[in-house]
């Protein structure tokens, strides 16, 4: 897949293609359903096929005032996709310039003059243009207008729900990292790099890994089956989000007990994937290092099933 970052890197003789635009934050299967169409359309016609996205995601400039926490930021966004088979994705610059831009100008000047689209792939709620004015409708007229055509898509559903950004966001702001993998189609996961902790793992449980603070989407304070990625190591792993109560802690943490460990040299710069496979319990404080000793067994004998059934529900006799 080709990345442009600016619509200046994009070649003299590039285009047309067949598009989609969006902010594509998770790239879930709502996502990926419409860029299956794409690639496929773009291929009938001969065509290269294009993802136009946005860096940073509109909601950071228009509402700065709002904390706007990503579930895949730039950089693995671009990384999940890189495997839908699209054959470019654009990444626009979002500024206060663009957003005032309307959606005639939009489509004239990015759409019809710079990429030289042929067909704009979008959801039924698709929304452009200065104040998102724009609908799906508008798109079309300006299609009529300047030569493309345009293919509106229902919204996938899955549990009578509509697939979307916002509900995987939900679910894992309350912890259902399960449900989230079924949106997404993987589970959710973050990348960062080591970050070294107070030792209270290595003092008193098992051998652990903390991720260096992480400034973008995380689940619930809770206790997760994780798989681990050092590297190109992997490793399985119980995870704690949260503060660590049971040591009167009061700095966030997010701590991996790997249990199939193997010593590995490890450097600040290591880079690292958490991914969030199932949720076993709530933080919580213990009465003491061993009463908490004795809880991570419990938890560490969950993974271990976990993993040996692959996945299978933990619930299940």
């Amino acid at each position: 897949m080709k990345i442009f970052h600016t619509l200046a890197q994009l070649p003299p003789d590039f285009g047309p293609v067949v598009a989609t635009i969006g902010n594509f934050d998770g790239v879930h299967c709502g996502h990926r359903w419409v860029i299956d169409r794409v690639n496929a359309r773009a291929r009938s016609l001969g065509l290269k096929s294009l993802a136009i996205t946005f860096d940073p995601h509109p909601a950071r400039v228009l509402r700065p005032e709002k904390p706007h926490t990503l579930i895949t930021p730039l950089a693995q966004k671009l990384e999940q996709l890189a495997t839908t088979g699209v054959d470019a994705t654009l990444v626009l610059p979002f500024t206060l310039d663009l957003s005032h831009l309307t959606a005639e100008t939009f489509a004239r000047e990015i759409l019809r003059d710079a990429v030289h689209v042929r067909e704009v792939h979008e959801g039924e709620n698709f929304r452009f243009g200065h104040g998102a004015a724009a609908d799906i409708d508008s798109l079309e007229a300006l299609g009529r207008e300047l030569g493309f055509a345009v293919q509106c898509y229902a919204p996938q559903i899955l549990r009578r729900e509509a697939i979307s950004s916002s509900r995987i966001r939900r679910l894992l702001l309350a912890g259902d990292v399960s449900q989230a993998r079924a949106l997404l189609g993987r589970p959710f996961a973050v990348q960062s790099t080591p970050h070294s902790g107070r030792g209270y793992g290595t003092r008193y449980t098992v051998p652990t890994i903390n991720l260096a603070p992480y400034g973008e989407l995380l689940p619930a304070n809770g206790v997760y089956i994780t798989s681990l990625k050092v590297g190109k190591e992997e490793f399985e792993a119980v995870t704690n989000v949260g503060n660590r109560p049971t040591f009167g802690a009061d700095s966030f943490t997010v701590e991996s007990h790997i249990l199939n460990f193997h010593p590995l040299e490890l450097t600040a710069e290591a880079p690292l994937e958490l991914a969030f496979l199932h949720r076993l319990r709530e933080e919580r404080r213990f009465p003491s290092p061993a009463d908490l000793l004795t809880q991570i067994k419990k938890d560490v004998g969950k993974a271990q099933r976990f993993f040996s059934l692959r996945g299978t529900d933990l619930n299940r006799s």
